[in-house]
């Protein structure tokens, strides 16, 4: 462990070369803060998600409203974790507005694209979550999550 500000941090499990922003398949687990089993219980082997676990699924389904560039895979909810895949595709254009100015034609630009990676996408899902998750415990404020979360990257897996 590395000193910062003379307290004592965890150095980044990441890849400092690669690209998390770059297409490919990642899976994801995210544990809530101390483990505490916040999204249901399983009974007979079988997860019964309660509310804070329906919030956590219709938060993890919302992503691709905010991000062109992601595609959602298994999700799969647990009294105190998460695991899913996030998909990172690329995208390409952007239609031109038809208003008048371009003679009424239809043409494609490229567009400037920001490259959102993986970090960003689970800090919108945990901030998300968190918010709603709050609102109704009356804990506004309150951490949800672990700070971190854990990550594969499948697609420099080969294939079998």
């Amino acid at each position: 462990m590395a000193l910062f500000k003379n307290k004592y941090r965890i150095e980044s499990t990441r890849l400092q070369s690669y690209d998390y922003s770059s297409y490919g398949a990642y899976f994801i687990t995210v544990c809530t803060k101390d483990r505490k089993c916040l999204f249901g219980n399983i009974s007979d082997g079988l997860m019964n998600v309660n509310d804070f676990g329906k919030i956590v699924l219709d938060c993890w389904h919302d992503l691709p409203n905010h991000y062109a560039n992601i595609i959602l895979d298994v999700f799969v909810i647990m009294p105190n974790h998460v695991h899913g895949i996030i998909i990172i595709v690329e995208t390409g254009f952007k239609p031109v507005s038809t208003s008048g100015k371009n003679n009424g034609t239809v043409t494609a630009k490229p567009y400037k694209h920001i490259n959102h990676g993986l970090s960003e996408f689970v800090r919108a899902f945990k901030t998300f979550s968190s918010r709603r998750i709050n609102a109704i415990r009356q804990t506004t404020g309150c951490q949800v999550w672990q700070l971190r979360f854990y990550m594969i990257t499948l697609s420099a897996m080969s294939p079998n």
